[in-house]
């Protein structure tokens, strides 16, 4: 029975290759920054100290984020911007300028790291600080490989064997991601918990009376997050085309929020043109929370592609202003989405069976009003506070039964 005593005020949190103080949407910075951030938040309004470590690519520095939560970056490894692949190559570096960093500041009471690179470090700082570590993967290598189809470094994979090994926790956002980790990973399911994603409520809900009125046989569809082919936004484009061609009737317009990250083999705009949809497709660069939620309460639907998934912020948040999400049934996207109730489902990437979702929805008001009501339901009982409550009571049970494991390298 885990000792009701326990209970850890200081939390170091590792976030070494993005910040929580970065736009999402942008770079590297996507979900896991909202995940980082508002769970500091949310555990800072409950009592706890949280500290977030971040690489600094100039000087060191500290940003109070919130009373309870501060934001720092550390200089380590060579100056200037890498890639996250570079980054993978300073992690003993990163452990140690951490470690010099903390030095000054009051002792932590459990570690919590996100993301593989994150966890190595987090693994070397348990070893020095003999606190618990406790680790959210956020993504994981094999997981892409499978689903996406993406080269993920040998190096990575064995980064997140060594993790789940030695961890003292893992959080895992829905039951699909526990079966991805014992399955693919090995981990003992009794040291993985589920940590539900969240939203902000504040930010992201409904409208008392929206402000426009679609037009019959009229769609207006958001795809919000990076441009890159992992998050699928090409499918969307080539279903416009479809559309177009297709079916000339239905006025389906598609707005993208977003901006081009890590590889750069995807030129959507060059897609547009190729697909003659120019007129129908919007760019607009990565924008705060406040004017996203706009978005999404001004949109008939949100669009969620991707092609790989743990979770999908976007879809709770887009529910949240009370707006539908059409989504690919991968991943977390079933635990985030109700098929069927809050949105629709949709098995595979074919640009053929998106279309066809779009054209329903374009064609059935009625549907896309229900569902958006029932979203707004869905999601108004998903709030943050939830998630660090979970978090809190993985943090105890890390603290209860860690064994004090020494000697861990990186290399």
């Amino acid at each position: 029975m885990l000792d009701s005593s326990i209970h850890p005020r200081r939390i170091a949190m590792i976030s070494l290759h993005t910040s929580p103080l970065e736009q999402p949407g942008s770079g590297d910075a996507g979900g896991m920054n909202v995940y980082i951030r508002h769970l500091a938040l949310a555990l800072a309004k409950d009592g706890a100290i949280v500290d977030v470590y971040t690489r600094s690519a100039t000087g060191s520095r500290a940003t109070p984020m919130a009373p309870g939560v501060t934001c720092h970056e550390v200089a380590c490894g060579p100056q200037g911007k890498l890639t996250k692949e570079e980054l993978s190559n300073h992690l003993d570096e990163c452990a140690q300028a951490i470690e010099s960093y903390a030095a000054t500041l009051d002792p932590y009471d459990v570690i919590h790291s996100h993301y593989w690179m994150s966890g190595m470090v987090g693994l070397a700082l348990r070893s020095s600080w003999a606190i618990p570590l406790v680790h959210t993967m956020h993504t994981m290598g094999k997981v892409k490989k499978l689903s996406a189809k993406t080269d993920e470094s040998g190096a990575r994979i064995a980064g997140e064997m060594l993790i789940c090994a030695q961890a003292d926790r893992l959080t895992a956002n829905t039951p699909a991601e526990v079966l991805e980790l014992i399955d693919l990973y090995g981990a003992p399911a009794m040291k993985i918990d589920v940590v539900a994603p969240g939203v902000d409520l504040e930010v992201f809900h409904p409208q008392v009376c929206k402000g426009r009125t679609s037009e019959p046989n009229s769609l207006r569809v958001v795809f919000a997050g990076r441009i890159q082919k992992l998050k699928g936004p090409q499918i969307l484009v080539q279903a416009l085309g479809i559309l177009a061609r297709e079916h000339p009737d239905l006025d389906v317009k598609l707005s993208v929020i977003g901006a081009r990250s890590g590889a750069k083999e995807l030129n959507l705009q060059k897609l547009v043109e190729a697909e003659a949809v120019e007129h129908l497709v919007r760019f607009s660069l990565p924008m705060p929370a406040g004017h996203l939620a706009r978005a999404f309460r001004g949109a008939d639907v949100v669009a969620v592609p991707s092609y790989s998934e743990s979770f999908g912020l976007v879809a709770l948040e887009a529910q949240a202003c009370g707006t539908p999400v059409l989504a690919h049934k991968v991943g977390g996207l079933p635990y985030a989405v109700q098929d069927g109730v809050t949105g629709i489902l949709i098995e595979g990437t074919a640009p053929e069976s998106w279309a066809q979702a779009l054209a329903r929805l374009a064609e059935d008001a009625d549907l896309r009003r229900t569902l958006g009501e029932q979203a707004a339901t869905f999601a108004a009982a998903q709030g943050w506070e939830q998630s660090a409550r979970t978090s809190m009571a993985s943090y105890r049970q890390a603290l209860h039964v860690s064994s004090r494991v020494s000697g861990v390298g990186l290399s």
